[in-house]
């Protein structure tokens, strides 16, 4: 979804709202662990300071990810705030800019490398394997 920036740089306007309710498009989160990115709530504006676009914006959200030990879905929530001037790479010639594509760049960042909501490790095993917690690492260390 593209947002129409040229009213920006006409002075027809002193700001554009785009707060609204997203879902990032699979294409965007395909190769990452994101399985997916919906219902994403962004309230905030795009204002014109001194010829350069200013995004300020609050984003919260839960993303769905793979669980790092079981590999099911969990959900892991999310809140970030954006207060930055708009870089040149997210503009085009066009005077547009992709919602989604900026949402996702911003939004990668708070993927965690690893979660679990696992609490029981005791179902993690195999023939002469078992998967352990840091305490019972650090228990059988000082025995």
């Amino acid at each position: 979804m593209n947002i129409d920036l040229s009213l920006l740089y006409s002075n027809a306007t002193d700001e554009i709202d785009i707060s609204n309710v997203y879902s990032i498009p699979k294409k965007y989160i395909t190769n990452s662990d994101v399985l997916a990115l919906d219902n994403i709530e962004v309230k905030g504006i795009i204002t014109k300071e001194e010829d350069e676009l200013y995004v300020k914006m609050q984003i919260n959200g839960v993303m769905l990810l793979k669980d790092s030990i079981s590999l099911e879905p969990v959900e892991y929530p999310f809140s970030l705030e954006y207060d930055d001037f708009l870089e040149e790479n997210y503009k085009n010639y066009e005077n547009t800019l992709d919602i989604f594509q900026f949402l996702w760049e911003n939004i990668v960042l708070e993927v965690p490398l690893q979660f679990t909501k696992v609490k029981d490790f005791s179902e993690y095993k195999g023939d002469g394997w078992k998967l352990i917690s840091e305490d019972e690492l650090k228990k059988e260390n000082k025995e």
